[in-house]
């Protein structure tokens, strides 16, 4: 039995990779840029996108080539920050006839890595001089970027020559020897191709874009895999190996690519699946990626499984091992479920069998999406509070009260989409050599793909149709509580109205207990969602899709409303993403997964999955895992789009902030991503350990 096989372990030269990155020792190479691009490019005059092209440039020559002598898989930041391209006063000018969607710059898409790994930059550099001698390419901006691209890769060339000598130097002849043929020429083997997209991931950083997905590894890197097996020039240990030091490379400059926190970097990597003529994908090279991310134990990259109810069980039992680790991830996709979803809002199948997810959750479609999938997001608690303070004094019945409710979240929707008037983005030129049709077309992908949808995410699901059961059954049906004392007990944030709040929050139904009185709310409320954007186009000639997901809303959301008609006191959370109440005691992990795949889901296909936490002493067993796997394919099997779960501990969580010196490398699930759990700002922190943990 090979290494592989039985117990994976690392060898003695990825352990001293893994020390170097886990102590951040590399970091004492970082340096820092101080140039003043911004200032420089205003008294040019440069145009968006010379001033994309000049700041990765001057990234690309001023980052220091470091190797180290027993690296396979070379390339780390050494610059600590992208300076800024333009001028405060120019961003203010430009915000002023623009949207802006979070920093201006390309984010959450998935490039075709494939299609350059295969044939090399050069390939790419000569069709781009060739237009530049066409005489069909006579626009400035078509010239303007074509010869863009062929500076950025000969800055990349630049690069990789210098790391090449340094290698050289080290008497790493392995890399050295790698850096002669790519990124020039297509990578031929396993090794080449990993380095290969390593050059390529880095220099998207540089360029400026954040968010950079890694999409469907296991199905465009598996010839290479395979091939090297077969003609013997890897064996699987060799393979795994090589895999754990890739995996490695992400986390030696993640800590420069935070979003909202540290962690939220983008760094998803999705396998399994269907291939594009619907049959299964998961392969060796799948199984592979899961045992090397369940050895090292850390965020990156963060592990997303595509299944359908056709997925064999030890596929759900490889993931819940992972589950085991605490890791908060995989995440599960149920491609019965989004497939369908996608073609329904206009995707081509073909495109719809390719789908990977966003830095988060949602769904995209490498190469040719150039969607926005988190443009924005509506408050369901917000839209009850509304129509609860205009209008429930005077509504006779509870549907009357209800029907104001559709209607509210019909508004909202009209509200948040008139925001998103003449969207702008800063351009990226060599992000765009990886999209299809922007090459041939000498256009940038800033200005839009093949697809070109924007999702709105749905926060407080579960607040909103508690809230909605609970003014049903005290103010009209059993008449317990009027309207305006509950308005009022709402506003003094329960203070000296306990019966109240115990009626609200203990005695009314909650979500997640497979109750269908308030269950239905839910569903109804999720397709009024729906319908208040389906047919509607963006000025992108895009659809809008709705979505089950919250983001940081369901901490932002929650901090724009008092208390709710559920119960919810002031400052506390909404539950994170498509889940129940963080104070709401359920019946169990089944209950949840009946109530939370009852909507349907297929309609409100932008993502968002059903967030579980389970007591990590769970998972003590062989037996423990088979249970959590099953209950996995059950929520598949039920018509569930999304599932992420947690392992954690609260009495371990609590010791962290108590002692964060003791738990440097505790990992937790935050809402579509995970983090080590010490570098959280407190109030994600305090969330997760309010979070219910089932066993």
């Amino acid at each position: 039995m090979s290494k592989f096989e039985g117990d994976c372990y690392m060898t003695d030269r990825v352990a001293n990779i893994y020390r170097r990155v886990v102590g951040k020792e590399h970091h004492s190479y970082r340096q820092n840029i101080t140039i003043d691009l911004a200032q420089d490019f205003s008294s040019r005059c440069l145009s968006p996108l010379q001033r994309s092209i000049e700041r990765t440039v001057t990234m690309l020559n001023n980052e220091k080539a470091v190797i180290f002598k027993d690296e396979k898989i070379a390339f780390m930041r050494t610059l600590n920050v992208n300076p800024a391209i333009f001028t405060e006063q120019e961003w203010q000018k430009i915000k002023e006839t623009h949207y802006i969607h979070e920093l201006g710059t390309v984010c959450n898409i998935c490039p075709d890595y494939s299609k350059i790994i295969g044939s090399g930059l050069e390939q790419t550099r000569q069709y781009a001089q060739d237009q530049i001698h066409s005489p069909q390419n006579t626009t400035q901006d078509s010239l303007e970027f074509y010869k863009g691209v062929i500076r950025i890769i000969d800055a990349v060339y630049s690069l990789t020559d210098r790391y090449c000598r340094e290698a050289e130097n080290q008497g790493n002849e392995t890399v050295a020897g790698m850096l002669v043929q790519i990124p020039r020429y297509g990578a031929r083997t396993f090794t080449e191709a990993l380095q290969f997209f390593r050059i390529l991931h880095f220099t998207l950083w540089c360029e400026g874009e954040y968010h950079n997905t890694i999409g469907r590894f296991d199905q465009y890197m598996y010839p290479y895999f395979i091939a090297d097996i077969e003609d013997g020039r890897l064996d699987h240990d060799g393979a795994f190996e090589i895999l754990e030091e890739f995996f490695l490379s992400f986390n030696k400059d993640s800590d420069i690519y935070p979003g909202i926190q540290q962690g939220d970097n983008g760094q998803s990597i999705v396998l399994g699946g269907v291939d594009e003529n619907g049959k299964p994908a998961f392969n060796a090279l799948s199984a592979m990626c899961l045992k090397a991310s369940k050895e090292l134990k850390i965020i990156d990259p963060k592990i997303n499984i595509r299944v359908d109810k056709s997925t064999p069980a030890n596929i759900y039992e490889m993931g819940t091992e992972l589950t085991k680790e605490g890791l908060g991830f995989p995440q599960y996709s149920n491609d019965d479920v989004v497939i369908q979803g996608l073609v329904g809002m206009g995707y081509d199948l073909k495109d719809a069998r390719n789908y990977v997810v966003a830095a988060c959750w949602e769904f995209i479609i490498p190469g040719y999406g150039m969607d926005i999938p988190n443009i924005g997001a509506i408050s369901f608690p917000k839209v009850v509070d509304k129509i609860m303070r205009g209008c429930l004094m005077r509504c006779e019945t509870f549907d009357e009260f209800l029907t104001q409710f559709y209607l509210g979240i019909e508004h909202e929707c009209d509200e948040i989409i008139k925001q998103f008037k003449n969207v702008w983005m800063v351009p990226a030129p060599f992000m765009s050599i990886m999209m299809s049709g922007c090459l041939e077309k000498g256009c940038d992908i800033s200005f839009g793909g093949k697809y070109n949808n924007f999702g709105l995410h749905g926060s407080g699901i579960s607040t909103a149709a508690d809230s909605l059961i609970a003014i049903k059954k005290t103010v009209f049906d059993e008449k317990t509580v009027e309207a305006g004392e509950l308005i009022k007990a709402i506003d003094a944030n329960f203070e000296g109205y306990d019966k109240i709040l115990h009626l609200l929050r203990f005695d009314s139904p909650k979500m997640g207990n497979d109750d269908e009185d308030v269950d239905r709310f839910a569903v109804k409320m999720l397709d009024v969602f729906a319908d208040a954007l389906f047919g509607r186009k963006n000025e992108r000639g895009g659809c809008f899709r709705a979505g089950t997901g919250s983001a940081m809303y369901y901490l932002w959301h929650a901090g724009e409303i008092g208390a709710s008609a559920d119960g919810r006191r002031s400052g506390e959370p909404f539950g994170a993403n498509f889940s129940p109440s963080l104070f709401v005691r359920n019946k169990g992990p089944i209950s949840v997964i009946k109530s939370f795949t009852k909507p349907h889901l297929v309609r409100t296909i932008n993502g968002g999955p059903l967030t579980m936490e389970f007591y990590s002493s769970l998972f003590s067993d062989e037996d423990s895992v088979k249970k959590v796997a099953s209950l996995v394919k059950q929520f598949v099997d039920r018509g569930g789009h999304q599932l992420q779960l947690n392992a954690v501990n609260r009495e371990t969580l609590l010791d962290a902030l108590k002692h964060p010196e003791n738990h440097a490398n505790l990992i937790v699930r935050v809402w579509g991503w995970s983090a080590y759990f010490v570098e959280l700002d407190s109030d994600y922190q305090n969330h997760i350990i309010k979070r219910q943990e089932y066993d």
